[in-house]
C-alpha cells in the first residue's frame, strides 16, 4: 500500500486548525481506512454510498472533510455530503411547528430536512457521467437558512460520502417512545406528538436513504453524558474567545435544553449502530479514537489498534 504524504496530511491539520495529536489519528487509524474505501471504489461499477455517522462532537464532519482528500491523492473523486445542508428553510420549519408541534421549528431532528431533496442529489451524483454537474444545497447556520447552492462540477464520483448525527440509525419500536428521556420531552412534548413524529419520518429516511447505503462508518462516544460534556467545552471555548460579543453562546439551562433535542435518538444511535456498522471507530473520552472495530459480512467483529 503507498503511503500518503505527510505535507498534506500537516497541511489539513493545519487547515483545519486540529490538535497535533490529529496527525498519529490520522496516520493510525483513518488512512487505513481511507486504502480500504480506495479498493472497494476500484471494484465498484457504481459510486459507493458511505455513511459517516456519529454524535455531536465525534469528528464525523472533520473526517468526511478529511476522507475526499486522502482518496484524491489515488485519483478518486469523492462527493461529501452533509445532511445539515438539507434542513428544510426557515418559513417550511415554522409551518410544521405550527401545524404540527413548536419542538419542530428547531433544526436537527429527522423531519426538519428535505427528504426528497436529498434522494434526489444522491441519485443525480449516482447517475452523474463525465462532465455533469450537479446543484448541492448550502444551509447556513447563522441565519437559519438556505443560502445560493454550489455546484459539484467533478462529473461521475467514486464514492459519496453521507455525514449527519443520526445517519444510519433505525427507528425505535413505538413502545420505547412513552417515557420522556428528559426534561425537554417531560415539559414539552409531554403527548408524544413530536418524538413520534420524528420516529416516524426517521422511518422514511432509513427506508430510501439509509438502507441504501453501501457501507457505514461510525464513531462511537463512550456515553451520552461525554457527548454533552463535549459541548459544553465546545460552547466554554466559545464563550472565552467571543469574550462581550458572547452574548448569544449558551448558558447551562439553553444548552441542557439545546441537546435534548437529540438526546433520544443519540442514545439508541450508541445502543444500536455498533451492531449495525461496518466500521467503528471507538472513541475514549477526550475524543481521541481507541480502536477500529470492523464487521465483515458474514463474519464475526474484529477489532484493530495501532501497529
Amino acid at each position: 500500500m503507498s503511503e500518503f504524504p505527510d505535507e498534506s496530511i500537516d497541511g489539513f491539520v493545519t487547515g483545519q486548525s486540529l490538535p497535533e495529536s490529529y496527525r498519529e489519528q490520522i496516520r493510525n487509524w483513518i488512512l487505513p481506512l481511507a486504502w480500504i474505501l480506495r479498493d472497494l471504489a476500484a471494484g465498484s461499477f457504481r459510486p459507493l454510498r458511505i455513511g459517516v455517522s456519529g454524535a455531536q462532537g465525534s469528528g464525523k464532519t472533520t473526517l468526511a472533510a478529511l476522507l475526499p482528500r486522502l482518496l484524491a491523492s489515488w485519483d478518486l473523486r469523492t462527493a461529501s455530503l452533509s445532511v445539515d445542508d438539507f434542513y428544510l428553510s426557515r418559513s417550511r420549519r415554522l409551518k410544521l411547528a405550527e401545524t404540527v408541534h413548536p419542538l419542530l421549528a428547531t433544526r436537527g431532528a429527522p423531519g426538519t430536512h428535505d427528504l426528497d431533496l436529498l434522494v434526489s442529489v444522491l441519485d443525480e451524483l449516482t447517475r452523474a457521467g463525465d462532465g455533469d454537474s450537479v446543484s448541492l444545497p448550502v444551509f447556513e447556520k447563522s441565519v437559519d437558512d438556505r443560502i445560493e447552492p454550489v455546484a459539484w462540477d467533478g462529473g461521475r464520483p467514486d464514492l459519496i460520502l453521507l455525514e449527519g448525527w443520526f445517519v444510519g440509525i433505525a427507528p425505535e419500536a413505538r413502545e420505547e417512545l412513552e417515557p420522556p428521556v428528559n426534561t425537554l420531552e417531560a415539559e414539552e412534548d409531554p403527548d408524544g406528538v413530536w418524538r413520534r413524529f420524528v420516529n416516524d419520518r426517521l422511518a422514511e429516511y432509513y427506508t430510501r436513504v439509509f438502507a441504501p447505503l453501501d457501507r457505514m462508518i461510525f464513531l462511537c462516544a463512550p456515553d451520552f453524558d461525554s457527548v454533552y460534556r463535549w459541548r459544553g467545552l465546545q460552547e466554554k471555548r466559545l464563550r472565552e474567545s467571543a469574550g462581550a460579543a458572547g452574548s448569544a453562546i449558551m448558558n447551562e439551562a439553553q444548552l441542557r435544553r439545546f441537546i435534548g433535542h437529540y438526546e433520544r435518538l443519540t442514545r439508541h444511535g450508541l445502543a444500536t449502530l455498533p451492531d449495525a456498522a461496518d466500521w467503528m471507530f471507538v472513541l475514549d473520552e477526550s475524543q481521541q479514537i481507541v480502536a477500529r472495530v470492523d464487521r465483515v459480512p458474514g463474519q464475526a467483529l474484529s477489532a484493530s489498534r495501532p501497529r
